[in-house]
């Protein structure tokens, strides 16, 4: 491309190299070709080291490229980079993952508070920490009958979805995701007992038996819904937005759209796949709360229905109006949560962090008397067990990851998710690639990571004297501030360190 140096150099040991050919076959991206030798193509490369991993000489080695351009603090290397690809194609950049922008993440600044000597901590390995969790509307108070000494609930408790651990599997749909890829998380889900989200693609039929352990979704585009799909799931999820591109629809490219693919989602077989950005049969509360009963009616009043969002100024009102439209539960994205393809304009620069939506939501709804009509699940680039205790304690019921367990699988956050060549086997339909990913291997791997920020989470919350994970919920006094504003410090409700 005029005008761009690569972002990466490629480093071949010719010393060290058999030319077994091994690099050119595993790249995807074309960046190594074959002459006499090996040669790399540095423009081409995206850094996924998979050349440079299943090189049996470690001959290969990946670094930035170290050509030099005028250093200026406004117009950096990337900035530039991105004005010279968009005078070579005309068209909007397009990027997978979440944005890479330094944005101040807050969960960095909220600490979390510990017991010492008048509340004594608990032992995790000694004694029972409770982080099952249930999602759903929760009544005001409980009834019950007793009849001749036998204790019955009166109370009539809407559906709700009972989880082992408060950390869920975000909507990731396939298509975007391999066959292999959707299958592990399937299978990880139910090895450790919580939900994996469909995504708005369908599920394919072969992944009935999770059903279960599945929340599907309803999205802009209607793409795999029909009476089989809400009957199998464990709950469903109306897609308004997520948190990696607000206010937009999402497309998946015609090329990724097989056979297989185009029989799940009940579309033509090389088609574009295109959500519009709104529903086009919801234009208010009252016209979401038509579709939240209409999901209900169709499922028998069996299964809990959320509804997903991205974070915004004013999610604490939108959630409001969701609670009070029938939905059981806000799903709430946040700036920097991923994606498998986005405009990067949009994914960088819409939306508010996660942290102040969570804050603002739990707030919003217990002043007006009606946090205990639904829950609120949370996500946007939660990284590890601690942020999932702080995002409990803002006001979370439960959350959402998605990149790590990616990460788990092999992922190696590129952030070409959008071109369906995943060399890893994970976000492509190409049959050659997907199976690279061993389904069993990559499940076993997201069950372990989701068990071990499970302990974690035990361990914290015996280092705060809690037993469960409900005492922890929207337990803002447990959090303290380091080098926040305090505008910042009033929206999350939390007191700075020291105080």
């Amino acid at each position: 491309m005029a005008g761009v140096l690569p972002e990466y150099k490629i480093t071949v040991d010719y010393e060290k190299c058999k030319h077994c050919k091994r690099c050119m076959i595993n790249c995807t991206f074309d960046a190594m070709t074959y002459t006499d030798r090996p040669k790399p193509i540095d423009e081409n490369c995206v850094a996924c080291q998979r050349c440079a991993i299943m090189c049996p000489q470690q001959a290969i080695t990946i670094e930035k490229h170290p050509g030099t351009l005028p250093y200026h603090y406004v117009y950096n290397d990337d900035t530039k980079r991105a004005i010279w690809m968009q005078a070579n194609t005309g068209s909007a950049l397009i990027a997978g993952v979440g944005t890479p922008l330094p944005y101040p993440r807050l969960f960095d600044r909220l600490v979390i508070d510990a017991c010492q000597v008048t509340n004594p901590s608990i032992d995790p390995l000694r004694e029972p920490i409770e982080i099952k969790t249930f999602l759903g509307k929760k009544p005001e108070k409980l009834e019950f009958n007793d009849i001749n000494n036998n204790v019955e609930l009166k109370t009539s408790v809407s559906p709700q979805l009972e989880l082992e651990t408060p950390i869920m599997i975000s909507h990731m749909s396939y298509g975007a995701l391999s066959f292999n890829a959707f299958k592990a998380l399937a299978m990880a889900a139910k090895e450790v007992g919580t939900i994996f989200g469909s995504g708005e693609g369908g599920l394919p039929v072969e992944l009935y038996e999770y059903g279960d352990y599945i929340d599907v979704e309803v999205a802009s585009g209607r793409f795999g819904v029909h009476a089989d799909y809400l009957d199998v799931a464990a709950s469903m999820t109306i897609k308004i937005g997520q948190g990696a591109k607000p206010g937009i629809g999402g497309h998946l490219p015609g090329e990724k759209v097989s056979q297989a693919i185009s029989q799940t989602r009940m579309i033509p077989k090389g088609s574009d796949a295109l959500s519009p950005a709104p529903h086009h049969d919801i234009y208010s509360i009252e016209d979401l709360s038509q579709l939240i009963y209409a999901l209900k009616e169709a499922t028998r009043y069996k299964k809990p229905v959320f509804v997903k969002i991205a974070a915004v100024h004013n999610s604490a009102a939108i959630s409001s109006g969701i609670l009070r439209a029938g939905a059981d539960g806000i799903l709430l994205d946040g700036l920097t949560g991923g994606t498998g393809a986005a405009p990067t304009a949009i994914r960088d620069h819409l939306g508010i962090p996660i942290e102040a939506a969570i804050a603002s939501v739990d707030q919003r709804l217990r002043d007006e008397g009606i946090r205990h009509w639904g829950s609120i699940i949370a996500m946007g680039s939660i990284r590890s067990a601690a942020e999932v205790a702080k995002a409990i304690a803002l006001g979370a019921d439960a959350i959402q990851i998605g990149t790590p367990v990616l990460i788990a699988m092999g992922c190696r956050v590129c952030q070409q998710c959008y071109r369906g060549i995943c060399p890893w086997g994970i976000a492509t339909t190409r049959p050659d690639l997907t199976r690279r990913l061993k389904v069993q291997e990559a499940a076993q791997r997201v069950a372990n990571l989701i068990r071990a920020w499970n302990d974690e989470l035990k361990e914290i919350l015996g280092a705060l004297g809690l037993n469960s994970i409900e005492s922890l919920r929207s337990n803002r006094d447990r959090l303290r501030a380091i080098e926040l504003t305090q505008p910042t410090l009033d929206v999350l409700g939390v007191k700075p360190a020291g105080a």
